[in-house]
């Protein structure tokens, strides 16, 4: 029994002893080290740039532990580094875009701020952060003036993008208003979740000039800044009320544009039409409209105007137009009214009979565009007065010719009209070019023969000349071909542009204006025989020299 009990108390000792060693081997091989690596582990800074690895030490298993857990840190670092990279970037981005761009937290702080969003509110990085966007980011309605809801706001509770309503404007911090376009979006992380907003805006400033530009020119004439056929349809509409009755309509209508132009280019024809237009704009008023609708016509707009108010308008513009000249010629405008007095007339009606009434004044003024021709001769005299001693010599040259051939006296006048007339189209040389005579270069040649064609526009736009402008257009053709500008040939030529022809050519010829030793009669007749069948016609020729040089006084 007692060895039992002793074999017991051995037994027992024996097993605590063995215990306590499997408590000393497990602490040694599996504790301190987990310990250790636990330590090691919670250790680590994640935050750094570089995060610094876990020794590889101890059993094989605590060497595997160690090394996956090294191999996590790299993937770590590596991923650090990108996610570093992209926010590198994404700052870089939003500092160098062109775009205003402000980002807030749930909370509407201002977290970021780029360098445009600084300049065009006016405020700083510094200044900004921490407070609200509210406080910094005002913007309003550019017509009512009333404070626009924030686009934040929107995006919080929709949680998606949302534009700024157009006619935004942007309180900067001096008091400055800037027109802006804006677009605000959420940002949400991995988990769905929105956890801030970002607010991009652009100054519109100028796209916003850009469009009133496309506005005004969509509206207005671009020569004289009145308003065009457009406005003045869509603004005849809306003074087509009971309120603007009687609703008096002038239609005017510039005499010679055409003329204008042709005479003395295109420069002179657009001065023309500012300074009527100015002229009107003097005396209309201010709620009258006045609109270019065509190339030479105009119409003014006068509500609440009757017919005896809109006449003394008319007086009161033609006396303005009475004072204005153009290259020495008066300008001269033609008139038409009508007024429209309910909603019942039909306002085409109106229009046409205002532009009716215009035409048949202008008839009863017939000789406006006569008076313009005689202007624009005088006008030429003025710059070459050799031209006014040519001409008048050359009418009568014709005139002679008409008599030897026993035309009617009509056909006389008109012949030796067209002798006077013939150069008119020289009003478009160049001076300088005009008092060279023949010396001219090859450039001045070609701007001296236009000026049959030119002679042809100008007298053919008017009633009285109109007949001898197809004499003129061709008095510089030759009868074999070689002439301008059509270069027509023999009988094709007119027999009256055939005699100015040969009447200018002999005045020319005996004149000291071509040549600084005039030739005698004799020398002008040896060189029109010279060139009949080439330059001229011969049987002309012969006839001008048997029957017309004895009747000249010269």
């Amino acid at each position: 029994m007692r060895n039992l009990y002793i074999f017991t108390i051995i037994s027992l000792l024996a097993g605590l002893l063995i215990t306590a060693l499997i408590i000393h081997i497990w602490s040694s091989v599996l504790t301190r080290p987990f310990e250790k690596l636990v330590r090691e582990v919670s250790g680590i800074d994640v935050t750094m740039g570089s995060i610094s690895k876990i020794p590889v030490t101890g059993t094989i298993e605590f060497q595997h532990l160690s090394q996956s857990i090294n191999f996590l840190i790299n993937r770590i670092e590596s991923v650090q580094r990108d996610l570093d990279g992209s926010r590198k970037e994404l700052e870089a981005t939003l500092v160098s875009v062109g775009d205003g761009v402000i980002v807030v937290d749930m909370d509407y702080h201002i977290t970021f701020l780029n360098p445009v969003a600084q300049r065009l509110m006016g405020w700083s990085m510094e200044e900004v952060t921490g407070r609200e966007v509210g406080e910094v980011f005002n913007i309003i309605n550019e017509y009512t003036r009333k404070t626009v809801i924030s686009p934040i706001d929107l995006v919080f509770e929709r949680h998606e993008i949302v534009e700024l309503a157009n006619h935004t404007l942007l309180i900067a911090k001096d008091g400055t208003e800037i027109p802006i376009e804006d677009t605000a979006a959420p940002i949400i992380d991995g988990a769905g979740k929105v956890t801030g907003c970002v607010l991009v805006f652009r100054d519109s400033s100028k796209q916003k000039e850009k469009q009133k530009q496309i506005e005004y020119l969509s509206y207005h004439d671009q020569l004289t800044g009145l308003y065009n056929r457009r406005f003045f349809e869509e603004e005849f509409r809306r003074l087509d009320v009971e309120r603007n009755f009687p609703l008096a309509i002038i239609y005017a209508d510039v005499n010679g544009l055409k003329i204008m132009n042709d005479a003395f280019g295109h420069e002179s024809g657009d001065k023309l039409i500012t300074l009527v237009s100015e002229a009107m704009q003097d005396v209309c008023r201010s709620d009258d409209i006045i609109a270019r609708i065509g190339g030479d016509e105009f119409i003014i707009l006068l509500p609440q105007t009757d017919s005896e108010h809109a006449e003394k308008i008319i007086e009161r513009i033609k006396a303005k137009i009475s004072t204005l000249q153009i290259q020495g010629i008066s300008i001269s405008v033609s008139f038409g009214l009508d007024v429209k007095m309910g909603t019942w007339q039909l306002s085409n009606d109106v229009i046409k009979n205002a532009e009716k009434d215009m035409y048949f004044r202008k008839t009863l003024n017939i000789n406006n565009r006569n008076q313009i021709i005689k202007a624009i001769i005088s006008a030429l005299f003025q710059k070459c007065r050799e031209e006014e001693s040519h001409s008048n010599r050359v009418g009568l040259i014709c005139r002679r010719i008409g008599e030897a051939f026993d035309l009617s006296p009509e056909q006389i006048k008109s012949l030796g009209v067209a002798g006077e007339m013939h150069d008119i189209g020289k009003i478009f040389v160049d001076e300088s070019i005009l008092k060279k005579g023949n010396n001219l270069d090859q450039i001045e040649w070609i701007q001296m023969k236009k000026h049959p064609e030119v002679g042809y526009r100008l007298l053919g736009a008017t009633i009285e000349y109109h007949a001898i402008a197809d004499f003129v257009l061709a008095h510089h053709e030759n009868w074999d071909g070689s002439g301008y500008p059509k270069g027509l040939k023999g009988e094709d030529i007119l027999w009256e542009s055939r005699a100015i022809a040969i009447a200018e050519a002999y005045e020319r010829m005996i004149s000291t204006q071509y040549y600084s030793v005039p030739l005698s009669k004799d020398e002008a007749i040896q060189e029109l025989r010279k060139n009949a069948g080439a330059q001229f016609d011969p049987q002309l020729v012969d006839l001008f020299i048997n029957e017309v040089v004895p009747r000249l006084p010269f």
